[in-house]
């Protein structure tokens, strides 16, 4: 049985990647399909990095004063440098011609129209205190790469290289099937004991909404019925490129969802792992490259299995070079002593910054734990303590 990260690989290695289409707005937060590249250089001329005197080293002396002959300031064109003085820089501003070096304004005392250089000045160097045109980056280089998901900071970068238009991965689109008799949906009606409301379709709606290179198109319930539940998965696959299901993957009278699977065409990678909650998880991909993951139906176990496993396979899915979970580590209090011989998904609570406590669960139908928690860490069979463990946010 594989532990969590090979079974994500392994079924990782037979995703298709959606395809790319123009966004010419709104693309923050989508998967970046092409290398943006610099127009031009970064910066595009030499800047002075600090408020002072654009000079030549030969003005260099505290003996005498300089003359000031000029102002350069960031967005004008520079003034040129006249033979007997200095020029006045702002930080940004382009260096004149001429100019060698850059002396602090602290560095000097200032008069009306003049400065003398104090000595901490006379270590100047020819460079110092200047950025030279494309140190940041050349034009025609690549400054981000594909496979990024766009965050406000590529924003700028793309702003500051005039890529107001970008190829961008078309979102991963996922339906969501519920399966079971005992699950339905009540109104302003209560439920019998025997009946449940179907909080899986909301946990997993909800997990699906955060990204914006998902896009969630149905959300659909089957009962426990094989021609159902076929025609069900049928129409999901036809409609999306991931499907994701919960309840009737284990081994029980009424659990169809492998047999189904299979018979829809799905490749099953892995069905059964050596993970607490979820043991029963499934995962499967069709031929041209389908996303299939069952889930177990006991809400604890569905919506830890499509955050530890679905999300970061449809990262995958979406183009991101960067798809596996990358998550901080936390330190536990009062972790107790209890170990199991499986890889534990605990549900935890972070109550400081690095530091997180064990909810108390009675097990993965216990909604009411899982709704107190932030989180959960992974520990590996047979471990057990106060850690660092990898700690994974709901958000």
């Amino acid at each position: 049985m594989k532990n969590p990260a090979e079974a994500i690989r392994e079924l990782a290695n037979q995703l298709a990647v959606v395809k790319a289409r123009l966004n010419a707005d709104d693309c923050t937060g989508r998967v970046l399909a092409d290398d943006v590249v610099a127009d031009r250089d970064s910066p595009a001329a030499d800047v002075s990095a600090m408020d002072g005197y654009a000079i030549r080293l030969a003005d260099l002396s505290d003996q005498n004063t300089v003359a000031v002959t000029g102002e350069a300031a960031a967005g004008e064109k520079p003034p040129s440098m006249q033979s007997d003085g200095v020029v006045r820089i702002f930080t940004g501003a382009i260096v004149p011609d001429q100019c060698e070096a850059v002396v602090k304004r602290e560095d000097t005392e200032e008069s009306d129209g003049s400065i003398r250089f104090r000595q901490s000045a006379m270590q100047t160097q020819a460079g110092d205190n200047i950025r030279r045109a494309g140190e940041n980056a050349k034009g025609g280089s690549t400054v981000l790469s594909a496979g990024v998901r766009i965050t406000a900071a590529h924003r700028a970068t793309m702003a500051n290289f005039g890529a107001d238009r970008v190829s961008v991965f078309a979102p991963v689109r996922v339906t969501v099937i519920t399966t079971g008799d005992e699950v339905g949906k009540f109104d302003d009606a209560a439920p019998q004991p025997w009946q449940l409301r179907n909080s899986n379709q909301s946990s997993i709606a909800s997990l699906l909404s955060q990204p914006a290179w998902i896009k969630h198109v149905a959300s659909v319930h089957a009962v426990d019925d094989r021609e159902q539940l076929a025609q069900t998965l049928t129409t999901a696959l036809t409609d999306s490129d991931a499907v994701i299901l919960t309840g009737g993957v284990s081994m029980g009278d009424y659990d169809y969802v492998p047999e189904i699977v299979r018979q829809v065409g799905g490749e099953v990678v892995f069905h059964g792992l050596p993970v607490r909650p979820g043991k029963p998880i499934l995962g499967a991909a069709t031929a041209d490259g389908k996303l299939i993951v069952g889930l177990p139906g006991n809400p604890v176990s569905a919506t830890i299995g499509c955050h530890r496993f679905a999300m970061p396979l449809l990262a995958k899915m979406s183009g991101q070079k960067n798809w596996r979970s990358n998550c901080p580590v936390v330190h536990l209090s009062n972790a107790g002593s209890k170990t199991i011989p499986l890889h534990w998904m605990r549900l935890v609570r972070l109550i400081d910054h690095g530091v997180a406590e064990p909810v108390q669960s009675l097990g993965s139908g216990d909604l009411v734990s899982l709704g107190q928690s932030t989180g959960y860490v992974e520990l590996p069979p047979g471990e057990t303590g106060n850690g660092p463990w990898p700690y994974y946010a709901w958000s």
